[in-house]
């Protein structure tokens, strides 16, 4: 099975190429679909270069497709890009802040390849490997969204915002998805469960950012997140 591996990017100079480089090191056959959405700072340029060396060097394993935003428009947005250029079997969306390790890919993608998922999320809070200590106000945020999201799916996630989501090609390119910045993770949740696809989730490792880091997400994004769970559970 082929790996479409999404990345969408944002002013994320200081961590691009090596996030990209973890991704490669990953011994599986991928296609790697970067959309960068209206950086400021290096990362056009850094992807510009990416591209370039994937070009000269043709690695079988590892194709490097880059897109860019005119102007930037949101997380969900560069991934709805992503997802139109997809040609794998199996997609993993890939911040690329570091906060996700790469490594977790083989397990990540196993319960799809065994055919028991069409679906398969990561999770922080059940186990796994290593994990940074931060925010206690950021994870009771994600817990409680993951409760709100469970009781309007009837699914029972653990952890319905973490970064790392796998589907099944053919149910994702299934989905019309509407949100274009970090509504996109309630919004699929939902619709997929609407869908009754068979979920699963892996415990993966974790080394979250700090603001001074880098981190976007904030506290305004958890309001965002419980509108589009409401809105996307009763209407389209």
């Amino acid at each position: 099975m082929k790996l479409s591996v999404l990345v969408p990017v944002y002013n994320e100079e200081r961590t691009l190429e090596e996030v990209v480089r973890r991704v490669c090191a990953v011994q599986l056959s991928k296609e790697i679909i970067l959309v960068d959405d209206g950086s400021k700072d290096r990362s056009r340029e850094i992807l510009a270069r990416l591209k370039d060396q994937s070009e000269r060097v043709n690695d079988p394993l590892n194709q490097i497709k880059v897109f860019f935003q005119a102007e930037n428009q949101g997380k969900g947005a560069a991934i709805k890009t992503a997802i139109s250029h997809v040609t794998g079997d199996i997609v993993i969306v890939q911040d690329a802040d570091l906060e996700y390790d790469p490594k977790d890919y083989p397990s990540l993608i196993e319960p799809i390849q065994d055919g028991s998922a069409d679906v398969v999320y990561g999770t922080r809070f059940a186990g796994g490997g290593a994990h940074r200590v931060l925010f206690f106000w950021h994870s009771l945020g994600n817990r409680t969204l993951t409760l709100l999201s469970n009781m309007l799916t009837n699914l029972n996630l653990s952890d319905m915002e973490v970064g790392y989501k796998v589907f099944r090609a053919e149910v994702l390119k299934g989905i019309e998805l509407k949100s274009n910045r970090f509504g996109f993770e309630p919004e699929i949740t939902v619709k997929l469960a609407k869908k009754r696809c068979r979920f699963y989730e892996v415990p993966i490792s974790y080394h979250g950012r700090t603001y001074e880091e880098g981190k976007k997400i904030t506290w305004k994004d958890g309001i965002a997140a419980l509108y589009y769970m409401i809105r996307f559970r009763f209407s389209d």
